[in-house]
């Protein structure tokens, strides 16, 4: 499925079907970007999500899962995007700009993307786990807020899946492997028993 959906009367629908076209078009383009940032997660062992972050036509942030390697249990993808655009904006509201990330969205990493004001969240594959774009639950829906982000999900959401699959697929396979080493090792130690 990688026609994007949205959130129930959260988003502007385009005007025509040609500006529909160029709008998905232009999400797939910055998803593949963030795509690409997921790679360098999975590179460095982490978890494969990348991020980037939009203001316009221009990326002005990106950033990759590394919790693991940062010993940053904040360090997702997207939190790292929008650190690094609050750098390079000196600002940290970010009005107007969009977040592209590969994986839907935790409770966290929606908290600041409402505090920093990003205009619109773009994701791929969703997370029935800890998605809080509407998987789990709906931040951006609850209308008691005092900001409110649009969020289109499932762009490019075959990739963005399996890109993480793939990665959880090997992790299982290195701890079988592990484990059955580690059970021929011990094996191979343990002295006969008396007869």
């Amino acid at each position: 499925m990688n026609a994007p959906l949205t959130t129930p009367g959260s988003a502007i629908e385009p005007v025509d079907s040609r500006e529909a076209d160029a709008s998905l078009e232009r999400d797939r383009r910055f998803m593949a970007q963030a795509l690409a940032a997921a790679e360098t997660a999975r590179a460095a062992g982490e978890v494969p999500v990348g991020a980037v972050l939009v203001c316009g036509d221009e990326v002005i942030a990106t950033g990759f899962n590394h919790p693991i390697g940062a010993h940053d249990p904040s360090a997702h993808a997207e939190m790292v995007a929008l650190r690094a655009a609050a750098q390079v904006q000196q600002n940290y509201r970010l009005p107007g700009c969009e977040l592209y990330v590969t994986l839907e969205p935790c409770l966290m990493c929606a908290g600041a993307i409402m505090h920093a004001r990003i205009a619109r969240v773009v994701f791929g594959a969703h997370d029935p786990k800890t998605g809080a774009c509407g998987s789990v639950v709906d931040v951006f829906a609850n209308t008691q807020l005092n900001h409110h982000t649009r969020v289109a999900g499932g762009v490019l959401e075959t990739e963005c899946g399996n890109a993480l699959k793939s990665f959880f697929a090997h992790r299982r396979q290195a701890v079988r492997e592990a484990r059955a080493a580690a059970a021929a090792q011990a094996a191979a130690c343990t002295p006969p028993e008396p007869v």
